[in-house]
């Protein structure tokens, strides 16, 4: 049996599950979220309490179970408190400005890289060299930082890029100082 899978997921007051046929629907006081549930894997909604449950102890159902019982819990925990990431750029004439619903990059390419944000995302840029990503999604927040991320990952020798706020970039010595 699944640990992580037959634990029930406690929902904290002002959040309300509901359950369509195969759709999980919990609203929060941040938003709404949606998750459809495989066929071998069945949710059953009781008070304060979403209880994942599967139907036969196959590998690929026992792997589903755990894994359909931690979306449910970051579902609830996103409409509750919801999910953040934090980019920092470093170097010299690197920045990032909104204009609109769009994310500008200056990093030092010919042309500046332009990035629609979703309407479920909300990016801010408190300077010009941090991005703030935040949403009730957790998926989307951190495939959207991933793909800032991936635009200019940090470089080992100076450290330019674009990296987590916390991300440890070890630095290689130039072939000045490999000697």
């Amino acid at each position: 049996m699944s640990r992580i899978g037959k634990q029930p997921v406690v929902l904290p007051k002002g959040v309300k599950a509901s359950l369509s046929g195969n759709v999980l629907l919990i609203e929060g006081a941040k938003g709404k979220l949606s998750l459809s549930i495989p066929q071998s894997i069945s949710a059953e909604v009781s008070g304060d309490k979403v209880v994942v449950k599967r139907s036969s102890d196959e590998k690929n159902i026992c792997s589903a179970h755990g894994t359909i019982r931690a979306l449910v819990n970051n579902m609830v925990k996103g409409v509750v408190d919801g999910y953040r990431k934090e980019l920092d750029i470093v170097g010299t004439g690197y920045k990032a400005s909104m204009k609109g619903t769009t994310l500008v990059l200056a990093m030092g390419f010919s042309h500046p890289v332009e990035i629609t944000v979703s309407k479920d995302l909300k990016v801010t840029v408190p300077n010009p060299n941090r991005i703030i990503v935040e949403g009730v999604d957790k998926q989307k927040v951190g495939e959207f930082s991933a793909n800032l991320h991936k635009i200019y990952p940090p470089e080992p020798y100076k450290g330019k890029g674009i990296r987590y706020v916390g991300e440890e970039v070890k630095k290689k010595l130039g072939k000045a100082l490999a000697k």
